[in-house]
C-alpha cells in the first residue's frame, strides 16, 4: 500500500545531494509530497509509516530524519529538550507548542518582534533563535 511518488519528492532530494533511495523516497512522500508543511516526531513519522505498509525501521526513520536536517531539507525544534520535532518549513518563524496535545504548529512570524539579543560571549556567535511559544488550554 505504498504511495507514488509525484516528481516534488525525487527533486527535493536530489536538488539537496541526496540519493533518492526506497526508505527516503517513502519519507519524503509522506513529508512532502502534498506540498503541505508538516511537523512530525521520529514515532509520529514511524507510525504513519507503518499505516501506509511501507517497511522501513524506527531506526531508519531517525537516520532519515536526521540526514534530512544535515542536508538542510529539514529544522528539528527541540521541546523539553528531549522531545524533538521536524519542520518541513526552513525559513526562520516561531512555533507554538501545545502542551496538552504534544504538538508543534507554527505561529505567525509577523506578529513577533525581538527588539535586541543578548551579544553572544567571547569567541562565540549566536547560530540560531529558536522560538517556542507553549500553551495550554484554558481551564
Amino acid at each position: 500500500m505504498t504511495h507514488q511518488a509525484t516528481g516534488r519528492e525525487i527533486r527535493w532530494l536530489t536538488d539537496a545531494g541526496l540519493r533518492p533511495t526506497r526508505q527516503r523516497m517513502a519519507l519524503a512522500t509522506m513529508l512532502v509530497g502534498d506540498g503541505q508543511h508538516r511537523h512530525v516526531t521520529a514515532e509520529s513519522l514511524f507510525a504513519e509509516a507503518q499505516m501506509r505498509g511501507e517497511r522501513v525501521s524506527l531506526a531508519t526513520v531517525y537516520n532519515t530524519l536526521r540526514a534530512f536536517c544535515d542536508a538542510g531539507l529539514i529544522q528539528e525544534v527541540t521541546v523539553d529538550g528531549s522531545k524533538s520535532y521536524f519542520d518541513t518549513n526552513t525559513h526562520d518563524h516561531p512555533h507554538f507548542f501545545w502542551e496538552d496535545e504534544n504538538r508543534l504548529t507554527d505561529a505567525p512570524s509577523d506578529q513577533l518582534q525581538i527588539a535586541q539579543l543578548p551579544q553572544a560571549p567571547e569567541g562565540a556567535e549566536i547560530a540560531s533563535v529558536d522560538v517556542v511559544i507553549r500553551l495550554r488550554r484554558k481551564s
